[in-house]
């Protein structure tokens, strides 16, 4: 055999070796886990026979408690590039396998490798996180390495989208990566976030707590709001990245793909004109009327247990990838309160940053009353979300379909922060308060010393509810564009989009804002 010819064998066992990362044994207890290896993700996740690999040969270059003795190739983080649905993503999976996927200095190079040509190349980086932490042997070197890549996730920020897997542990420094992208998927038991552990918490508070209560997936997707999305399988998470990367665009100077439907634009929606109840105090589902009007009823929908009185995800309008912010009528009226004005701020912010429309449906009755929303910093957080739709210059339709009061009705993407069209159903009440409310502020001493308290006060509320709360005195000062038929909001969304698809608005220049955080 040719010196060559033995070079190349060489190379191939070297990557047989490679891919064998932390050994067979491992593997099979990978698997006893429930859990996929770092190389069986990625490859669940890329279009077939797409991924290159990068660094497969790298090292540690640890030389305490011994730590020379034992390397591994690619130093337990497997990185590199592929395809989904024939588009460009890099990607990095950590392996269990190699010291517990712990972060060494030279695992730390390697995802800063594919994060800065991620931003080079405009395409989105797609993190899988199973790790221990950091690698304790390495000390501040192991620290430096989560620092760099906190580094690039905040400079890619806005720019390409950041998508995290939780796969497994991430704990201490390594939930800051996650926390810094723009979505994060949890595995229902087999993973878990958090900065200190069960027993530091034992120790410094007295708290006895697992590490599923402590952080698990369901934690996190309903408690903390860390987790957009909760799912029982890796299966399913990785199917989660697919679909969520169809309604984005590769970065932030391109439009999201569009997507061909046989869905009509002018599809009339009948149920829609009997949907709202005639007693304003009885709820509704939301979920219907999104379902009825998005391109063949698909909604992903971010945040799904988190913050539930309001909603938020992506779906298409004639093949238009948009944004969607709802208020449910059916979890506390849909009044806003600190968790959900957080969920739709945070989700505004990345539509605006990733050219991506945003339809907003407005059912408000106002603010969640109480010390514990106040004491919470209720002004602060609905100011976020007032301060995201007031910056966005991403195309902006607003349909009220029923309630809209107060300083909530200026929230939700009205006319005043910049709306585009703003659209409201016959049943539309905009007003300062609800009609109760303000007859006490208005009549109140007359309706109490009246013969008959009752009838007065129900008089005198059917008469501020035929003069405010309705939405034609929002109209007579063009704060409504145009109050529509139900049944037409699909086909009235998809023309306003449509004519709003060569927008241009540009905000003052500045170094960058100062978000009421």
């Amino acid at each position: 055999m040719s010196q060559q010819l033995e070079q190349v064998k060489a190379l191939i066992q070297l990557r047989d070796k490679a891919r064998l990362g932390g050994g067979q044994k491992r593997i099979d207890s990978q698997h006893q886990k429930g859990k996929y290896t770092a190389r069986e993700r990625i490859t669940m996740l890329l279009d077939e026979g797409s991924f290159e690999e990068f660094d497969m040969f790298v090292t540690h270059r640890c030389t305490n408690f011994g730590m020379e003795k034992e390397t591994f190739l690619g130093d337990g983080v497997v990185t590199g590039y592929g395809t989904i649905d024939g588009r460009l993503v890099y990607v990095f999976a950590q392996d269990f396998t190699v010291f517990g996927g712990s972060l060494s200095e030279s695992f730390a190079m390697k995802i800063c490798k594919i994060m800065d040509q991620s931003m080079k190349m405009g395409a989105p980086v797609i993190g899988i996180n199973d790790s221990g932490g950091a690698r304790i042997q390495e000390g501040v070197n192991a620290l430096a390495g989560y620092a760099e890549i906190f580094q690039r996730n905040i400079l890619a920020s806005g720019v390409v989208p950041q998508i995290s897997a939780i796969f497994g542990p991430c704990a201490g420094g390594a939930v800051y990566s996650p926390a810094l992208t723009d979505f994060n998927i949890m595995t229902k038991g087999t993973s878990y976030m958090f900065l200190t552990g069960p027993k530091v918490v034992k120790t410094v508070t007295g708290e006895d707590v697992t590490q599923e209560q402590l952080g698990g997936a369901s934690v996190h997707a309903t408690k903390s709001g860390v987790a957009h999305f909760a799912v029982d399988t890796e299966e399913e998470g990785i199917k989660v990245i697919r679909e969520l990367l169809s309604y984005l665009p590769q970065n932030n100077l391109e439009e999201a793909p569009l997507v061909p439907t046989a869905d009509p634009i002018d599809r009339l929606e009948d149920t829609l004109n009997e949907i709202i109840p005639d007693s304003p105090n009885k709820p509704y589902d939301m979920y219907e009327v999104i379902g009825s009007i998005v391109d063949e009823g698909k909604f992903l929908e971010i945040h799904k247990d988190y913050a539930t009185n309001i909603i938020v995800g992506f779906a298409r309008f004639n093949g238009i990838s948009v944004g969607i912010v709802a208020n449910q009528p059916k979890v506390l009226a849909g009044v806003l309160d600190n968790n959900a004005s957080r969920k739709a701020a945070r989700f505004v912010r990345f539509c605006d940053a990733f050219n991506i429309p945003l339809v907003t449906l407005v059912d408000v009755p106002g603010f969640l009353p109480g010390t514990q929303q106040e004491y919470g910093g209720i002004i602060l957080h609905g100011a976020k979300l007032l301060y995201a739709y007031g910056e966005a210059t991403v195309p902006k339709v607003t349909v009220t379909l029923r309630k809209s009061y107060g300083g909530a009705y200026c929230v939700m993407s009205s006319k005043h922060l910049r709306g585009d069209i703003n659209y409201a159903w016959p049943t539309a009440e905009i007003a300062v308060m609800g009609p109760s409310g303000a007859i006490e502020v208005l009549y109140g001493k007359e309706v109490a010393a009246a013969d008959d308290p009752a009838a007065l006060s129900a008089q005198k509320e059917k008469d501020y509810r035929d003069a405010f709360a309705n939405p034609y005195n929002a109209a007579r000062f063009g704060y409504i564009d145009d109050v529509i038929e139900p049944r037409n909001t699909r086909f009235r969304i998809i023309r306003a989009l449509q004519q709003l698809s060569t927008k241009k608005l540009v905000n003052p220049p500045k170094k960058h804002d100062n978000l009421p955080l």
